[in-house]
């Protein structure tokens, strides 16, 4: 029911990726999705090659499914992450942050899927230009960078737009917003804040819990002034962050009171003075439990939804 062009671009089972991202989705997340029929994906964030070879490493023990990992373009290690990525034969990556064209042909030529994540029409259509096998539209929903527009606004003119599958991303975590994004015209999802909620997910315990204590109305937009706006989980460094705003911050201050505070979130479960990066379906998110459990509700609940449309008709 669920065969769509992106499970038939990366030999998956379900159209459903999981987001990459940094400090959280590691080898033992993104092979616990791929297990369960989705594409897992290694966040590499700013880490260097080494650390990122290292968790391809792991994940190739855990999993004999596809993974991908998610590269950063603006990171200082892009170019060795790269290197790395195509040495180990990695079957996709995700990108952000930056446009991937100069890595494309050695990629292509290693048969690895291109994917950007995009947050406006213009940008899918460039990522087309330069040879991208699908794009990513993710809407303002989303937990940390994003951009202007609505998943519900993005992803149907990101799809009118390019010929290549599109994956909505954004305010989706279960199966009623899996089918959302099918009737959008998408050939799959992403999820991030969902996946962080799983057992498998090493991110700290309380990190997860402050995702599931949210409401609807928790997170907040920080760095606006800084031209790189980032959704949160309101807390002590948020507020901070907002204060300095309205004061007139330089963009350097802002970066330095930003600087360390995902990994302290993330990693230490400082949930107060850390960047406890969410979207706002946190407040749908309600319990932890193992990624084959999510990926399974999130497809018989969409079997259900499209059931019910089709005794509409």
């Amino acid at each position: 029911m669920f065969k769509t062009k992106i499970t038939e671009l990366l030999d998956i089972e379900y159209p459903i990726l999981q987001g990459g991202m940094a400090w959280v989705a590691t080898a033992e997340l993104a092979a616990a999705v791929s297990n369960a029929g989705g594409l897992g994906i290694i966040g590499a964030g700013n880490a260097p090659g080494s650390f990122v070879r290292e968790q391809i490493k792991k994940a190739k023990e855990l999993t004999d499914k596809p993974f991908g990992v998610n590269v950063m373009l603006l990171s200082p290690f892009v170019d060795e992450v790269m290197e790395v990525i195509l040495e180990e034969g990695v079957k996709v990556i995700t990108t952000g942050a930056g446009n991937p064209g100069k890595y494309i042909p050695k990629l292509k030529e290693r048969g690895i899927k291109v994917i950007p994540v995009v947050a406006s029409v213009a940008l899918a259509k460039r990522m087309e230009d330069i040879g991208a096998d699908a794009v990513v539209a993710e809407g303002m929903e989303s937990g940390g960078h994003i951009g202007e527009l609505t998943t519900f606004a993005l992803v149907p003119q990101v799809v009118d737009a390019v010929s290549i599958p599109v994956i909505a991303a954004g305010g989706i975590a279960d199966g009623r917003g899996f089918a959302a994004a099918l009737c959008l015209g998408a050939s799959g999802v992403q999820m991030g804040t969902r996946f962080v909620c799983s057992t498998e997910c090493t991110a700290h315990p309380r990190y997860k819990e402050y995702i599931i204590k949210a409401k609807d109305r928790d997170t907040v937009v920080t760095g606006r002034s800084t031209g790189h706006p980032v959704r949160v989980l309101r807390n002590r460094l948020s507020r901070e962050f907002e204060k300095l705003e309205q004061m007139g911050a330089s963009k350097e201050e802002l970066e330095k009171l930003g600087e360390g505070k995902l990994k302290a979130a993330v990693v230490d479960g400082d949930v107060e003075y850390g960047s406890v990066m969410a979207g706002q379906i946190a407040g749908l998110i309600k319990d932890i439990k193992p990624v084959k459990e999510i990926i399974e509700d999130i497809i018989e609940e969409a079997a259900r939804v499209i059931e019910n449309l089709n005794k509409m008709r």
